[in-house]
C-alpha cells in the first residue's frame, strides 16, 4: 500500500530563503511574516534594524540612519532612487530590496527594476553636444573654458558636464552627479515628523543632494495632489510632491517640472520647510545632453552638526486654513505654503 505524504506544515523552506525573500517585503508584510515562527521573527527583526540603519539602501557613500525617540516607528518606508526617474506604470517598480545582510544598493538586488534613472537627450548613447576637455574646471591652453560651462542667462541655474562628455564622474564639473558626500541622519520630531539633519559640520556652499523622485506630467501631478490632499485629511500622511517653475529670460513664459518623491525618492524627501528660508539654497542644474534639469540643494551657510536642514517651500499661501507650520522660526506664518498645483 502506498503511503500518502501530508502537506508540509512547517516553514523551513521559507526560513532557508528568508534572507532573499524578506528584504523585498513591505513593513506590514514583514510584521505579518515575523509572527509565523521564532526563526522568521529573528530574521525580520534583523532586517528592520538594517533598514533603520540606512535609508539610502546602500546607494549613497555614507549610511543615512533613522533616529526616533518619539514613537515606535523604526523607519519610513519608501523606494530609493539616487536621481530622477520617468513616471509610467511600466517603468516604476512596485518593490525594491531593503534590509538584506549584504550591501544591496550597488548590486542587482537593490536597484529599481526596469528603470533608467537619468533622462538623457541622446537615449541611444550617441554623443550629443559633449566636451572632450582635459580639465573641465580650468581654462585650456587656448584660454577656452569647457563649453559645458555656459551661461544660461537664468538666475540660480548651474551648468555641468553630461553623459555625452568625455570626462568621468571625477570631473570637477560633475559635483552634483556623485553620491551624497556628507553625513546625514533622519530624525523624528514630535510635531514635524521626520526631518533631515546634519551629522557633521557642513561648510557654506557644499552640495548636499538633489531632489530625486518621479518626474510627472502636469496632469498626473494634479491628479496625485488631489489624492494626497484627501489622504492628508486622515492624518499620518506626508506627501513629497514638489513643483518647480523655471522662468525664461524673456519673462513671458516659464517651464514647469513636477517631482514626486512620495513613493520613490531619496533623502531630500525629508527636508522640512522653514519660513525664514532655512539653511539650504536651491539651484537648477543642467547637464550637457540632458533634457530635464535637476533641483539641487546647497548649504547657504555653515551648518553645525545636529542642525536640521531646511529650506522654503515657497511664499504663496492660498489656503487660509492650510496645514499648520511647526518650523519654529521667528518669522513663522503659522501655515505651510500652498498654491494651485
Amino acid at each position: 500500500m502506498s503511503r500518502v505524504q501530508s502537506p508540509r506544515t512547517d516553514h523551513s523552506w521559507l526560513v532557508q530563503c528568508a534572507e532573499l525573500v524578506l528584504p523585498w517585503l513591505t513593513p506590514t508584510e514583514l510584521a505579518a511574516i515575523s509572527l509565523t515562527c521564532k526563526s522568521l521573527y529573528q530574521i525580520s527583526k534583523s532586517i528592520t534594524l538594517r533598514r533603520s540603519s540606512d535609508a539610502s539602501r546602500g546607494f549613497e557613500k555614507f549610511p543615512i540612519p533613522f533616529h526616533n525617540s518619539v514613537d515606535d516607528q523604526p523607519y519610513a518606508f519608501f523606494l530609493y532612487t539616487p536621481s530622477q526617474i520617468p513616471s509610467s506604470s511600466s517603468q516604476c517598480p512596485q518593490r525594491q530590496s531593503w534590509g538584506s545582510s549584504s550591501a544591496a544598493g550597488h548590486n542587482w538586488a537593490g536597484r529599481l527594476l526596469g528603470v533608467e534613472s537619468v533622462l538623457w537627450v541622446g537615449g541611444s548613447g550617441d554623443n550629443v553636444n559633449g566636451c572632450d576637455c582635459q580639465n573641465c574646471g580650468e581654462e585650456g591652453d587656448g584660454g577656452q573654458r569647457c563649453p559645458c560651462l555656459i551661461f544660461y542667462g537664468l538666475e540660480d541655474v548651474v551648468s555641468e558636464c553630461g553623459p555625452s562628455c568625455g570626462c568621468g564622474l571625477e570631473c570637477p564639473n560633475r559635483a552634483t552627479q556623485r553620491e551624497v558626500s556628507v553625513r546625514l541622519r533622519i530624525v523624528k520630531h514630535v510635531r514635524k515628523g521626520w526631518g533631515l539633519y546634519a551629522d557633521q559640520l557642513i561648510p557654506n556652499g557644499q552640495f548636499i543632494c538633489e531632489y530625486a523622485g518621479e518626474l510627472l506630467t502636469t496632469k498626473e501631478a494634479r491628479r496625485r495632489q488631489q489624492l494626497y490632499d484627501e489622504l492628508a485629511l486622515g492624518g499620518h500622511f506626508s506627501p513629497a510632491l514638489l513643483v518647480v517653475r523655471e522662468h525664461l529670460p524673456s519673462g513671458k513664459a516659464c517651464l514647469r517640472f513636477n517631482f514626486d518623491a512620495t513613493r520613490i525618492g531619496n533623502v531630500a524627501r525629508f527636508i522640512n520647510h522653514s519660513c525664514d528660508g532655512g539653511n539650504l539654497s536651491t539651484a537648477l542644474v543642467r547637464s550637457s545632453g540632458t533634457l530635464i534639469p535637476r533641483l539641487c540643494f546647497y548649504a547657504s551657510k555653515d551648518i553645525e552638526k545636529d542642525e536640521e536642514l531646511t529650506f522654503s517651500y515657497g511664499g504663496v499661501r492660498l489656503r487660509s486654513k492650510g496645514l499648520q507650520c511647526f518650523c519654529g522660526s521667528s518669522t513663522c506664518f503659522g501655515t505651510l505654503p500652498s498654491e494651485d498645483t
